[in-house]
């Protein structure tokens, strides 16, 4: 049996990557993919809509230690740029804490380099220097952590597929079905480079069919109007004081975006078309259908998490409850055991 702890925020929870199970939608997701791969899987997905950095240390790695697993994934940080409390220095000692903690424990652990989400959201250049500057902190933090402990790390910020419209569902932050496969992709190739697993490659090719023109309009004019709105209420003022707070410090970002002639496309509270990105057009709007998106009821998060779905989520995977875990556990959790096995 190969025991997989999935750590980390939305991306990991599968947003973006709906599938029918019994009960309703639920979403899948690059983890579930990848585990399909590995050796009797016991998949445990920990991850939680708008987690940061410090929600995995102090909530989701004390239960993923209890699992002792063979393989564990820490992929988050999305969420830590988009909030005014971003330091980046308790970014890093998290970070270290959380793969070094699951390393002692014997885990191989995976971790990723993440995408600029300004880039992705298709903001103006002023609004999205600051929030992209924040993520090169974040992806550096990584790579220290990475070198450190020796992980098996994926850069998603440098792949120029993972910037292919087809790989982002309609939120603009979230993978589609497509980009969640790529992951799951480009991480089995390098447990397998690494000797570590043996199993089949996920199929790279989605299994559903795409959304249709109708259907992205549709998520536009209901769930994705309620989406935009707090988008413009929350995340571009937080952006324009950063844009700001840069100008003050001497770096001097595109004033004409956020001066007085600035309009309202350039602030993203317009269309949702404009809240998505200048220019965007419904085929540029990728991937998820309206209800498939986001679930029966569902709604999403000031940071572009979705919500939790009406149904229940199965989790866990086949044998693997959660119930009964506990989230006390504390540095002494660390224990020394023998290196896992590789997972085959």
């Amino acid at each position: 049996m190969t025991t997989f702890a999935a750590l980390g925020d939305s991306i990991t929870l599968g947003v973006g990557d709906p599938v029918r199970r019994a009960g309703g939608w639920a979403w899948r997701g690059w983890a579930a993919l990848l585990a399909e791969g590995t050796r009797e899987p016991n998949l445990h997905i920990l991850a939680s809509c708008g987690a940061r950095f410090a929600d995995v240390e102090r909530d989701q790695l004390p239960r993923a230690l209890r699992l002792r697993p063979d393989i564990a994934s820490v992929v988050v940080g999305v969420n830590d740029t988009l909030r005014t409390s971003f330091d980046v220095t308790q970014i890093a000692a998290a970070a270290a804490h959380t793969v070094g903690a699951l390393r002692a424990a014997g885990a191989e652990v995976l971790t990723m380099r993440l995408p600029d989400p300004g880039r992705m959201l298709g903001l103006p250049g002023a609004l999205a220097r600051p929030l992209a500057r924040r993520m090169h902190e974040v992806n550096a933090a990584m790579d220290v952590v990475a070198a450190r402990f020796g992980t098996v790390h994926y850069d998603a910020a440098g792949d120029a597929e993972c910037h292919d419209p087809r790989m982002w569902a309609v939120d603009r932050l979230h993978p589609s079905e497509r980009g969640h496969r790529l992951i799951a992709c480009r991480f089995h190739d390098k447990l397998v480079d690494a000797g570590l697993l043996t199993g089949p490659r996920p199929d790279p090719e989605p299994s559903s069919p795409p959304p249709t023109r109708l259907a992205e309009f549709g998520w536009l004019a209901t769930k994705g109007t309620a989406w935009v709105l707090r988008r413009s209420i929350d995340l571009v003022p937080g952006l324009l004081a950063l844009a700001i707070k840069e100008w003050w410090a001497g770096h001097r970002p595109d004033l004409a975006a956020i001066g007085s002639g600035a309009t309202q496309h350039a602030i993203g509270s317009r269309t949702a078309q404009d809240a998505i990105g200048p220019g965007a057009t419904p085929d540029a709007i990728c991937s998820v259908p309206p209800r498939l998106a986001i679930g029966p009821g569902a709604t999403l998060d000031l940071a572009g998490s979705a919500a939790p779905l009406g149904a229940t989520l199965d989790l866990a995977g086949p044998g693997a409850p959660l119930d009964g875990i506990g989230v006390t556990a504390t540095k002494e959790h660390v224990a020394a055991r023998p290196r896992a096995r590789p997972a085959r």
